[in-house]
């Protein structure tokens, strides 16, 4: 891998398997007792610009069963460009931490962050890009035994940050992609050029007939909460409900990355339901993200 991991497109298909091997080994070992402290003596410094409950609780959690330490780092401590240039933070933590963990709303101020920084820096989120959570859902897709060269996985909804990095995953790793969103909230166009395995779709039942996997994700994202009842309408006719998900496969797997808005863009009944690896996804940011750490901190 690189030194940082900012976005997929930092990432070859092979470093993706070595995490993934990495994840399902750590995994194991954590569920048996067996934890190795790998990042003994490390710190991870947490800067949060966004509210984070999994973000937040998987990365710190993985440092400590990796020996290491976390510090937590909000908005009125890391105020960028206001209090403190972002090149003389990146420095500055350079000298005391291992590594930093950046969720924050400008992709370009995790590059700049990453560009001053000698330390390795990972985007824990951002308005573009939500890389640890693609990766997680992939790890989450290939446990269940799904053949991926194979599976027809559908994604609905907003073409947010998550949209984006399982389109660049998908085209680095080979798997057919079907996203049906809005007119208007639809994935850039040039992110779809340079990605060959994507599909999007006008016909929403379309894009869910057969599918192996329904993903979908929260219609407004933090930012956009002034947008929320607007979107509600617009989004209307693209919620994950049981008369939908009946359109997939009936061994179809149903994938939400959380927070969900239950009752809008996905339903109690689907949630809830036996076809759900939803809590499955969020157990196992903890274990892809070790992964990552491990990683990236074993280096330095």
């Amino acid at each position: 891998m690189k030194k940082d991991f900012l976005c997929i497109q930092d990432m070859t298909s092979t470093d993706v398997e070595s995490i993934f091997n990495l994840a399902s080994e750590l995994k194991t070992q954590q569920n048996q007792g067996q934890t190795k402290q790998l990042l003994a003596g490390k710190t991870l410094a947490m800067i949060f610009h966004k509210p984070s409950i999994r973000t937040r609780i998987s990365f710190d959690v993985a440092m400590f069963q990796l020996g290491g330490h976390t510090i937590k780092m909000t908005e009125q401590d890391a105020e960028f460009g206001k209090r403190e240039s972002i090149p003389d933070i990146a420095r500055t933590l350079s000298r005391f931490v291992d590594a930093i963990m950046i969720r924050t709303f400008d992709q370009e101020q995790v590059e700049e962050l990453a560009k001053h920084a000698s330390i390795p820096v990972i985007n824990g989120l951002t308005d573009s890009s939500h890389p640890c959570q693609a990766l997680t859902d992939l790890f989450t897709i290939k446990e269940k035994a799904i053949d991926c060269a194979k599976m027809k996985f559908t994604y609905i909804g907003d073409g947010n940050n998550v949209a984006r990095s399982l389109i660049n995953l998908a085209a680095l790793m080979n798997f057919n992609l079907h996203i049906a969103s809005p007119r208007g909230y639809q994935p850039e166009a040039e992110l779809l050029r340079v990605s060959p395995t994507v599909t999007i779709h006008k016909d929403l039942q379309k894009a869910v007939a057969d599918a192996d996997v329904v993903y979908t994700d929260t219609w407004a994202s933090m930012g956009q909460e002034d947008e929320a009842a607007e979107r509600a309408k617009v989004f209307a006719k693209f919620q994950l409900n049981r008369k939908l998900l009946d359109l997939a496969k009936p061994t179809a797997y149903v994938m939400h990355c959380l927070p969900a808005h239950r009752g809008l863009e996905i339903t109690d009944e689907v949630i809830d339901s036996a076809q759900s690896i939803v809590f499955d996804q969020a157990e196992n940011r903890l274990h892809v993200q070790k992964a990552i750490l491990v990683k990236l901190m074993s280096k330095c």
